[in-house]
């Protein structure tokens, strides 16, 4: 979506949770596919520091990736060093996956994640909207993968929350396969994952069971939206909010707090100018046939 976003610099991707490099390979194919191999990629960290675990990508099923993609490792250091030029250039960092990355930078750099605005997918805050699946923190992937890591974000960024909850808003629909397969090589890409992931998590079938979701459901947009946030998206609701982590077992969700610390949260979203938005986005890569007043109009 960035990639068709205007007035939009991508200074580098980092991997997260990528133990060979196969992330990072696949972020390559991506960009080849959308003639942006420009653009640096580097492998991040391998496990969470929490409880040093790794979760491995999807590999051999061809209808999410190629299956003769050769992984791309990184040297050690090589994710904070490309996290560090881009901090120098200015650049907002935005978190679609666990925060390993991130909390590494600001332990081996102290006061990295200060200096430039950090906008992060996750984040359990207030609880999801009537209507919507009522999912708790426990179901936040990206803070709970490695809930150490999210603690460092929390305590020492310029932050944004992207909360799970406001996502369960936006949607990929059954319907939207065709136009987006129509959108290039990289729409296609989309399409055929979408449809796949479709599948595998049933998501028809939560779609019908909730009145807030559609019921050709697909997938939601969670870190569409957040990317979307971290370049100024005019459809997206904010409140700064003091909040305070919390633990309750082995669960890291964020509650409001009067002595807590000052972050800026995501109450709200238009979901229906994001859901244009994106798709602009993603047609102007693969076809470049939109125009740019269009993909800016809320």
């Amino acid at each position: 979506m960035l990639l068709g976003w205007p007035d939009v610099e991508i200074t580098g991707v980092t991997t997260v949770a990528d133990p060979d490099g196969r992330r990072a390979a696949y972020v390559a194919h991506l960009l080849r596919l959308a003639g942006r191999a420009d653009i640096p990629v580097v492998a991040g960290s391998q496990v969470s520091l929490t409880t040093l675990a790794k979760a491995d990508p999807i590999v051999d099923d061809a209808r999410h990736w190629p299956t003769d993609i050769a992984p791309l490792p990184s040297p050690p250091g090589a994710a904070l060093d490309l996290l560090g030029r881009s901090l120098d250039g200015g650049a907002t960092l935005v978190a679609i996956g666990p925060y390993t990355n991130l909390a590494l930078l600001e332990v081996a750099r102290a006061g990295s994640l200060a200096r430039q605005p950090v906008v992060v997918m996750g984040g359990w805050v207030y609880p999801p909207a009537p209507g919507l699946p009522q999912w708790g923190p426990e179901m936040d992937f990206n803070v709970q993968w490695d809930t150490r890591a999210a603690e460092i974000v929390f305590a020492s960024a310029r932050l944004t929350l992207v909360t799970l909850p406001v996502t369960l808003n936006t949607h990929l629909r059954g319907a939207d396969l065709p136009r987006l397969g129509a959108a290039g090589q990289l729409g296609q890409l989309l399409a055929r994952q979408g449809k796949a992931h479709g599948l595998a998590h049933q998501m028809e079938k939560l779609g019908r069971e909730y009145v807030g979701l559609p019921d050709d459901l697909v997938n939601f947009q969670y870190d569409p939206v957040a990317c979307a946030v971290a370049v100024g998206w005019s459809g997206a609701t904010t409140e700064e909010v003091r909040l305070r982590a919390i633990r309750e077992g082995d669960v890291l969700s964020f509650r409001p707090d009067p002595m807590g610390r000052l972050t800026r949260v995501v109450v709200d979203v238009d979901s229906a100018a994001f859901d244009k938005s994106w798709m602009f986005a993603i047609e102007s890569v693969g076809t470049q046939s939109v125009s740019t007043e269009d993909r800016l109009r809320p």
